[in-house]
């Protein structure tokens, strides 16, 4: 007999991923989330709805005595209707990283760490290990842009293999609870925690794999952490040639990076070296599993991205708008430096995202937009973004606005309370050649925003 799981916040992408694997196994599969009945997130709720998964209001009325497991995120305040429901039910209930974690210890399981990166490293592990014909598990916090068999949405790939391949969080520091086979950490910066910490757990998380490690060799944070000596390591380079996967000869053109890597050539069909850095994380990982480097590289021609990671929207009149997932310093700064490349000037669109975070990475903020206003670059950013909680007083999005000191401030650094005030701005501004990118987390409008610009271009060249 089937179980039955309800899940409060199946909206996220967390979440919504664990929720239709769930399903897959042919279980009963009930859920809500308030973006839902805030109009948000529809095309989630569609695809969900699709796949046989029944959706209720987040008011209590889905929460019923017959419901095996109670999933909550953290997302999802302990004061919702639901969470008073099924406490007074008497419901089992488990929160979404220890039910990703009693997945995930069912397989082989991959585990991808880092504060950049993870979830196109995710998604390039998963896409090479299934063209490769290993058909693993993915369970992920993005989408990605291929299909797997035949699914709508595709942060779960429900593979037939024995292999799982997942994001290893460190934010709610939720892969303490993880003993992977193979663990990867890519990269360590500021972002939730402090450097100190997030090292703490990145040095433990590598220390419980079982059968290899694989580590980005040119992060210098990353020195923080002892290696692992009971297990192999693999480390991955743009810059250090005797690493154990090294890249150069990195050309980033409209569209595409190509790099020559362990002496195979490489394109994938996006933009920026970081990229580069991902696929040879990717490979690395893959390759405990038996996959050559020159076949990796065959599984990556196919390979579409995913969404909103440098994702490429459309051009108008010689204007291209990207859609990217940037959220905190190191990330703005890569995305920026992919597109610095290209001809024409940037305007950037960045949205905070969380109190918390954004004080915690002020500073850091601060010496980014410093450092990255140029003649060619504008910067354009939005009110924090927040679904829940008191509005604090003691940061804001003009904080880092007047902490900036770079002399093309006035004229390059705008902060608009208002953020729909943006895209005329743009539309004033921009002239064929430019490049436009939108940049922030979790607020699912900010891909809208992305598509109301293109709308915006295009009439206004009519």
């Amino acid at each position: 007999m089937s179980k039955t799981y309800f899940f409060c916040g199946i909206g996220g992408i967390g979440m919504s991923s664990i929720a239709l694997y769930l399903k897959k196994l042919g279980a009963r599969v009930k859920g809500s989330d308030r973006a839902f009945d805030m109009g948000r997130s529809q095309e989630m709720k569609k695809d969900l709805l699709k796949a046989g998964i029944e959706l209720f209001p987040q008011d209590g009325s889905g929460v019923t005595k017959d419901i095996d497991l109670f999933v909550v995120t953290r997302a999802v305040e302990p004061t919702v209707p639901e969470i008073k429901k099924a406490l007074d039910l008497g419901l089992e209930i488990k929160k979404r990283p220890q039910m990703l974690a009693d997945i995930f210890h069912t397989y082989q399981g991959i585990a991808v760490a880092g504060t950049c990166g993870k979830t196109s490293v995710t998604a390039m592990i998963n896409h090479i290990l299934y063209k490769t014909g290993k058909d693993p598990v993915m369970i992920n916090g993005g989408i990605s842009l291929n299909k797997y068999h035949g699914d709508p949405i595709s942060n779960l790939n429900f593979g037939k293999g024995d292999i799982c391949v997942i994001e290893a969080d460190e934010s709610d520091k939720s892969l303490e609870l993880y003993t992977p086979t193979v663990a990867i950490v890519n990269n360590l910066s500021l972002d939730h925690h402090s450097i100190e910490e997030n090292a703490k757990l990145f040095e433990d998380f590598l220390h419980r794999a079982t059968k290899g490690c694989v580590i980005g060799k040119d992060c210098p944070e990353l020195k923080r952490v002892q290696v692992p000596a009971h297990v192999p390591v693999k480390f991955w380079s743009l810059k250090d040639k005797k690493a154990d996967f090294y890249a150069d000869k990195i050309v980033v053109r409209p569209g595409e990076t190509t790099a020559r890597i362990n002496g195979i050539t490489c394109t994938l069909p996006f933009m920026g070296a970081y990229n580069i850095g991902n696929a040879l994380s990717a490979l690395a990982a893959c390759s405990f599993f038996g996959v050559s480097v020159q076949d990796g590289i065959k599984a990556l021609k196919s390979y579409k991205g995913t969404k909103r990671r440098m994702q490429k929207l459309g051009t108008v009149n010689g204007i291209t708008v990207y859609d990217d997932y940037a959220h905190n310093p190191e990330k703005i700064r890569a995305a920026l430096s992919a597109l610095k490349g290209l001809p024409g000037r940037i305007f950037a669109i960045y949205q905070p995202h969380g109190f918390i975070p954004t004080r915690l990475m002020k500073d850091d903020f601060i010496k980014v937009f410093e450092s990255e206003l140029d003649s060619k670059t504008y910067i354009f950013l939005a009110d924090i973004f927040t679904v829940a909680g008191p509005i604090p007083d003691d940061i804001h999005t003009l904080t880092l606005v007047n902490g900036v000191k770079n002399p093309l401030k006035t004229k390059h650094l705008r902060y608009f309370s208002h953020r729909p005030d943006m895209i005329p701005e743009l539309v004033r501004l921009t002239k064929p050649g430019d490049q436009i990118i939108v940049m922030g987390a979790r607020d699912d409008s900010l891909t809208q925003l992305a598509r109301d610009i293109l709308t915006a271009l295009k009439k206004a060249e009519e």
